[in-house]
């Protein structure tokens, strides 16, 4: 199981990301489909018309986000934290996700970069700067 972490700079305050990241009618915007998503823990989600499933598991506004990402029965939960950090320039987005099945690694993260970080990054119009 691997472990993956980025940091991308987006050019708005803390609280405009974490509005596009907790509210459904924002996520959709972002990833352009299929959304199911409650600012709750305890609820599950669904992005990409259902291509990433999982749980919420802590909301602290406007400054952490972890959920539970499925990979399949037979893994270990992969948690994903998304830390909001405040910048100068905006918001410094640190996201984590741990135990990744290795096979499934490279095409994932590849998937993260290009589709949820390349999502909210060019719905925010940021730089990236990992």
């Amino acid at each position: 199981m691997k472990t993956f972490k980025k940091y991308i700079l987006l050019p708005a305050p803390p609280e405009e990301v974490y509005l596009g990241l907790t509210k459904a009618q924002s996520i959709q915007l972002w990833t352009g489909a299929e959304v199911e998503f409650q600012e709750e823990a305890g609820t599950e989600f669904s992005f990409w018309d259902g291509d990433i499933v999982g749980k919420n598991i802590e909301f602290e506004p406007n400054k952490k986000i972890v959920q539970q990402w499925y990979f399949g029965e037979d893994n270990e939960p992969s948690i994903v934290t998304i830390k909001l950090h405040p910048d100068k320039k905006g918001t410094s987005l640190e996201f984590v996700q741990t135990n990744i099945p290795e096979e499934d690694y490279k095409e994932f993260t590849e998937g993260i970069n290009e589709y949820y970080l390349g999502g909210l990054a060019d719905f925010f119009e940021e730089e990236d700067y990992s």
